[in-house]
Formats: C-alpha cells, structure tokens, sequence
C-alpha cells in the first residue's frame, strides 16, 4: 500500500493525486514533502503514516531544499517533538539531526556497494563525511579513512557514530573545508569516497592530486542526461578512466544523481 492510498477517504478526492506515494524514513522519523493545497491536511496524512508504521515516532514537512553552507534543508515538525533519530543502515547506526545534518536514506544501497569494496588497510578519503555513513562501513570492512566534515553538528555526530560503531580507531577525523588541501597531512590515498553536494563538483579537481596513480575515485555528481557524455569525456581529457557509472535516482524532472567509479591514470592531472 501507498501513502496515497492510505490516505483515501481521508483526503478530498481532487487532491488525493497531490498525495505523494511514498516518504523517506530516518529512523523514527517520516519525512515528507506536500504541496501547499495539503497543509490542512498535513495533521490527519501524518497521524496516518504513524498508524501504519508503528516505528514511526515523528513525522516533518520538508520546507526547503538541501541549500546554505551547511546543506541541510529546512524542516517543520507535523507530529512529535524531536528531529534526533538513531538510523540504523545495513547493519551500522548513525545518530543524526536532522535539521542540522543531511542524511540520504536513498543511498543505502550504493553506500554499501562501494564500501564493500574498500580492502584491508587502504587508505581512504571521505570529504563531506556527514555523519560517517560513508566513513563508518568503509572503514569497518578494514580502510584506514580520513574523513573531512564542516558542519560543527555533523561533525560531532561523526565523532559519536565512528566510537558506538567501534570504529574510531581506524579513521582520523577532520572538521574542515573539504577543498582546503592544507588539511591533510599526508596524501598517496588508495581511494576517495567523494558523495558532492550540488554544484560542487569541482572538489574532485581539488582532491584529485591527493589520490596516488592507479587509485579509485567514486564521485557523485548531481546532472542531466545529456550531459553525461560531455563529462567522461572531461574525465578522461583530465586523465581519470571511467570504470563504471550509474544513476544513483532523480532529484528532479530532469536531474539525477550519479555515481563515477574512476582510476586515476597518472600522478599529474
């Protein structure tokens, strides 16, 4: 059953095609996102999602888009009185606030298909780090990783989520700009974990140097399709070969989030 179906009866008719299918879960927390014609209805939609999903606690609204120097979006609380949450992610746990800190449900998945790939003792850089759901799992399955985070609020979360995990001490954390190279004390790193917000893309050119010849590099990159063949060949002009690519799901009609596995082919870029 969908959201949208639950919600018959429950909203008028004529605006029970704006009901969306489905919501992301953090947690306990739902998140939604509705258009102003269900505001009055936005108490009964959530009392619905609790209902149905008793794990639920805390339903909010997303108000704004992922935006400002922190990245996070903006939200209002519908039902419950809290945006702390414990995720729980392909058997690790993140404490996360929400309004302070973004975290990508959706990714679950691609999290997991590229930390599985880290080996024993790499030595792996995470920029824009979060909460560690990239960092914690990389570093879990044996990479030694450097992980760089901004946000004050992410940043501690980081600290508390890499020790509950058990994992503090394979990995050296930094609050920092991720495009300030002078951060890091050492480079030759065996891969990069690159998850870039929107218009950030030119942090691989910055961090690319950093990653020793024959490296990987995954970097996510928010674009259109057309625009995809434009960017390998901009990847490989740049002496990066791409290994492999794929869409990560749409952030909007006509942009998607994608994920570039690449080799680093020569120390000079």
């Amino acid at each position: 059953m969908t959201l949208r179906a639950d919600c018959v009866n429950i909203v008028p008719p004529v605006l029970l095609p704006l009901v969306p299918k489905r919501f992301d879960v953090i947690g306990d927390i739902a998140v939604l996102s509705l258009p102003y014609p269900l505001l009055p209805y936005a108490c009964v939609i959530a009392r619905t999602i609790t209902t149905r999903r008793k794990t639920v606690r805390t339903v909010v609204r997303k108000v704004t888009k992922v935006d400002g120097y922190h990245r996070v979006a903006g939200f209002e609380v519908i039902t419950g009185n809290s945006t702390v949450t414990i995720c729980r992610e392909n058997g690790f746990s993140y404490r996360v606030d929400l309004t302070d800190v973004f975290f990508a449900p959706r990714l679950a998945s691609e999290r997991k298909r590229v930390t599985s790939l880290v080996q024993a003792d790499e030595r792996v850089l995470v920029p824009f780090a979060g909460a560690g759901p990239f960092v914690v799992p990389a570093a879990a399955n044996g990479g030694l990783v450097t992980a760089i985070e901004m946000n004050p609020v992410a940043f501690r979360c980081l600290e508390e989520n890499v020790v509950a995990n058990g994992v503090a001490g394979r990995t050296a954390l930094i609050r920092g700009d991720a495009f300030d190279r002078s951060l890091l004390q050492e480079e030759g790193f065996d891969r990069a974990i690159i998850p870039a917000p929107y218009s950030k893309d030119g942090i691989l050119w910055s961090l690319a140097p950093a990653i020793r010849s024959g490296g990987i590099i995954h970097i996510y990159t928010f674009r259109k399709k057309n625009e995809i063949p434009g960017l390998i060949a901009e990847y490989q002009s740049r002496k990066l070969s791409v290994v492999t690519y794929r869409r990560c799901g749409n952030v909007a009609p006509d942009v998607s989030r994608w994920v570039f596995d690449l080799c680093r082919d020569r120390a000079a870029l």
